[in-house]
């Protein structure tokens, strides 16, 4: 499961609502290769499933992932920070052995 903290859950809610999604829509999460830790967290809104998605519904925020991905995110904590390093939304995985220091990538 993935899960969303009360902060990234209102910041989300705001988004969707700015940029006048759909009201089917959800946070879409996932996994590529590349960043200088090896693996880069990519999030997205989205409103079409596709075959092999996993959904989770948090706080009443949908997050769906590929099956790919969950393996590398199960347990992930999503969150929204607005701190010195910049603001935006956080993948807190307990998973990752390393990030960088922008906390874009990991390693497992």
């Amino acid at each position: 499961m993935i899960t969303v903290t009360e902060n990234a859950k209102n910041h989300a809610i705001d988004l969707i609502k700015t940029e006048n999604r759909p009201v089917d829509t959800f946070i879409r999460v996932g996994v590529d290769g590349g960043g200088c830790s090896g693996l880069s967290y990519k999030l997205e809104f989205d409103n079409q499933l596709k075959e092999g998605d996993q959904m989770f519904e948090d706080k009443g925020i949908k997050i769906v992932v590929d099956r790919k991905s969950f393996l590398y995110l199960v347990g992930t904590e999503l969150e929204y920070t607005g701190g010195l390093n910049g603001k935006g939304f956080v993948f807190n995985n307990p998973n990752a052995n390393r990030t960088c220091g922008c906390g874009e990538s990991f390693s497992v």
